[in-house]
């Protein structure tokens, strides 16, 4: 075990002989405490064939074990009163709760028993249909769907650009026994990191794990990495029954373990922040656009910048136009030391806020352990955030280029055509 104090805060991890990763924040002023299991595992280590057995896991996770029904599973959850939920994106799928502190023991074992799931037929086969039901859902959801099929556009036959749901193809032709297999070799606890922030007994939730999880078999879950910088594409289609028209560039990032992501933060809020940026006032305030937004991902060795805008078909040249504007503009002069300190203080903001209950840190705590096996406090990050100066910005728009970029459009039938 190896503290590391931070005011009142308290840094602890260990690692179990299984390769199982336990991190801790610990805040003995907190009022309450979060738990969560970070599963390395998501569209991105799939196969085609295969595509949405990652999500798909995340469903039949709250089917239960030999011992807990779904019914059960969801009682022994709101006894404690806690908050709780899960999600599954390319690169990880999250299991977490956050409960007062005498509950935190009692969810941390749910959680435990919930990852050796039972993976039972009869669940498999009627939890399909719920998967099928979601992706029609989001596919009535353009503002999803162009997302989706941007990065797909984006990436291309790199595996982050596979679609987190899955296909229709792919969740019909998935056996119980493929997820069985995939499963098997990606829950491994060498794959799992647990965290937990906030008021807790470190030495008792590490034992409650190791009592649980210590006999678990360590497998071989490797991803590979490799940085892709997008196909640069343009794809527009038409489809009935919509009135506006769904845009979604990609343009090429840095990845978590790069430092520099803190200044492609800062870079997507001077661009795309929902106020005050330059999208909201050369788009969203004359009315050009509804919704225009920017946001910085970034993921295992690779990331990537993109922009939703929602318009008129008739504005959407127009709006392309300002787009490529300003990333002209960006590229030739910068940004400004006031444009800056603004972002800066937004992304501040927003950081500490959240970082005020443990469950706003416990996202933080366990990513920064599953992609970089390193600890940073709420103060490292402002601190990186508050040490970003101008030419640092300058210089990432400079080697991502914003004018480089992928485009996916989704319009009404018939719309006039938009670049």
């Amino acid at each position: 075990m190896h503290p590391h104090r931070e005011g009142i805060m308290e840094f602890r991890k260990t690692t179990l002989s299984n390769g199982m990763a336990i991190v801790g924040e610990i805040n003995p002023a907190a009022q309450s405490a979060a738990v969560g299991f970070f599963v390395r595992t998501g569209s991105r280590d799939e196969t085609p064939q295969i595509n949405g057995v990652s999500h798909f896991l995340e469903h039949m996770l709250f089917k239960g074990n030999d011992r807990l029904s779904a019914l059960e599973v969801n009682e022994a959850f709101d006894r404690t009163g806690a908050k709780f939920n899960a999600f599954t994106s390319e690169e990880n799928t999250v299991y977490y709760a956050a409960v007062l502190p005498r509950f935190l023991a009692e969810v941390t074992e749910l959680w435990t028993e919930l990852l050796r799931p039972a993976l039972r037929q009869s669940d498999f086969d009627m939890e399909k249909n719920v998967i099928l039901e979601e992706i029609a859902m989001y596919k009535d959801t353009p503002h999803f769907d162009v997302m989706d099929k941007c990065r797909a556009l984006h990436f291309g036959d790199h595996p982050c650009g596979a679609s987190v749901l899955g296909t229709n193809e792919s969740i019909i032709g998935l056996t119980s026994e493929a997820m069985r297999g995939y499963f098997d070799l990606r829950y491994s606890p060498n794959n799992i990191v647990a965290a937990c922030c906030g008021n807790l007994d470190f030495e008792a939730t590490c034992e409650l794990i190791e009592r649980q999880c210590g006999d678990w078999k360590a497998t071989e879950a490797a991803r590979p990495l490799s940085y892709f910088g997008g196909t640069f594409q343009k794809h527009r289609e038409e489809r009935a029954n919509l009135v506006r028209e769904h845009i979604c560039m990609m343009s090429a990032g840095m990845g978590m373990q790069d430092q520099r992501r803190f200044a492609m933060s800062l870079l997507a809020t001077i661009v795309g922040d929902d106020t005050g940026s330059l999208y909201f006032w050369e788009l969203v305030d004359p009315a050009i656009a509804e919704t225009a937004v920017m946001q910085a991902e970034a993921m295992d060795g690779v990331g990537a910048m993109y922009s939703y805008i929602r318009c008129s078909p008739k504005d959407a040249p127009r709006a392309g136009e300002i787009v490529r504007h300003i990333f002209e503009d960006l590229a030739s002069t910068g940004i400004t030391q006031a444009e800056l300190e603004t972002a800066r203080n937004k992304v501040l903001s927003a950081l500490t806020i959240k970082s005020e209950q443990p469950m706003g840190r416990l996202v933080n705590l366990g990513f920064n352990w599953v992609y970089s096996r390193e600890y940073r406090s709420v103060a490292d990050d402002i601190a990186s955030i508050r040490a970003i100066t101008v030419d640092d910005v300058n210089s990432l728009i400079g080697e991502f280029d914003l004018r480089s970029f992928t485009s996916y459009s989704i319009a009404p039938e018939d719309a006039a055509a938009a670049t």
